[in-house]
């Protein structure tokens, strides 16, 4: 039924036209037709996808997309950054469009995130919001639009942040330190426990102590909140960095001098930095992307420094798993800066619409 009205209502308007051959009028109607006639995407709401979804789903598949995009396999274009400045009828808030494809996956993905609208508060609204687009790759149609409100984000930065441990960390790293305790940070905490039995470390100005009972409940991992970011360092082996990134959060004299892998998540534009560059020079430097690292990551505030190059960069994250870089070798310091790219959306991407769209 819906098809004959619409071929006939597309008929009429091409009829309509100077199209003077019949046989010319009906290509371009059939066009036309399949053109509009795409189904609508389905609509996945905010509980569907935290309900459905977890950390666990998404570690594969973003090591994959890593291994990938190591070997060049992944378009993964700049991420586009919006400003909304503060005025009478707007803002102040940010927003971030990333998308990525994985060569020979079904799918890509287009994500819009929105961060930092503070006065959302006073309203009772969070501050940021964000949907994944999920694409069919074989006829460009939308498939699903998941309203994911950095969800699924979350989950894909943690699950990066396990690969990170897995390959740039040794199995004696059990001691495993949280600067700053949010979303992101349980994500780090669940995405961690996967990768080895953990003990937990926790410093915030602000959830320490939530975040730890919550997580060592959670996990089965017991956890141990402390009053500085300094007594933090000199317990951990491993530390994940999570914070708004408006301020560095650590210092070189604090880390454990046996050696420590720091999973740095907080830096994504050029405004944030949590990573003193003095750290940074003195590190095995891993980025997830350096493109992008070099951009809007920790490496950048090295580089305006003047203290590193891109050159010392030694390796990107996708390297180190697929075995063309070593992971730790010995008491050194690592830096692993995660920035978030594209390919771990599309990792993600694929992921919600392969589990949500059986639903």
């Amino acid at each position: 039924m819906f098809k004959s009205i619409a071929l006939q209502a597309i008929r009429k308007s091409v009829r309509a036209t100077s199209l003077s051959s019949p046989g010319l009028q009906q290509q371009v109607a059939t066009r036309a037709f399949a053109t509009a006639g795409f189904p609508p995407p389905r609509l996945f709401d905010y509980e569907t996808v935290t309900s459905n979804l977890t950390v666990a789903d998404a570690i594969e598949s973003v090591e994959a997309a890593f291994k990938a995009l190591a070997k060049g396999k992944v378009d993964v274009p700049m991420p586009m950054h919006i400003g909304i400045e503060e005025s009478s009828v707007a803002g102040p808030g940010d927003c971030h469009i990333k998308g990525g494809y994985v060569s020979a996956t079904p799918t890509f993905t287009v994500k819009l995130a929105c961060v930092s609208f503070y006065k959302n508060v006073e309203k009772g609204l969070p501050p940021g919001s964000g949907i994944f687009i999920v694409v069919n790759a074989v006829t460009g149609a939308p498939l699903g639009v998941f309203q994911e409100n950095r969800f699924m984000t979350d989950l894909r930065t943690g699950a990066a942040g396990a690969v990170a441990m897995k390959y740039c960390s040794s199995p004696e790293q059990d001691v495993v330190g949280f600067i700053g305790c949010g979303a992101i940070a349980k994500n780090m905490a669940r995405a961690a426990a996967t990768v080895r039995p953990i003990k937990g470390v926790a410093y915030a100005i602000d959830g320490a102590e939530e975040f730890a009972a919550e997580m060592s409940a959670e996990l089965g991992v017991p956890f141990e909140v402390v009053s500085s970011a300094e007594e933090l360092c000199g317990k951990s082996d491993i530390i994940y960095t999570q914070t708004p990134g408006a301020s560095t959060v650590l210092e070189k004299d604090w880390l454990n001098p046996k050696g420590v892998t720091i999973i740095a998540s907080g830096s994504d534009q050029p405004t944030k930095c949590e990573i003193p560059p003095d750290v940074l020079a003195a590190s095995k430097y891993i980025s997830d992307l350096t493109k992008q690292t070099s951009k809007v990551g920790e490496l950048r505030s090295a580089l305006k420094a003047g203290v590193m190059t891109e050159a010392d960069v030694y390796a990107e994250l996708g390297e180190v798993v697929n075995g063309d870089k070593a992971g730790r070798e010995g008491n050194e310091i690592i830096v692993v800066d995660l920035t978030g790219t594209g390919a771990q959306d599309a990792a993600i991407g694929q992921v919600a619409w392969d589990k949500l769209s059986q639903l």
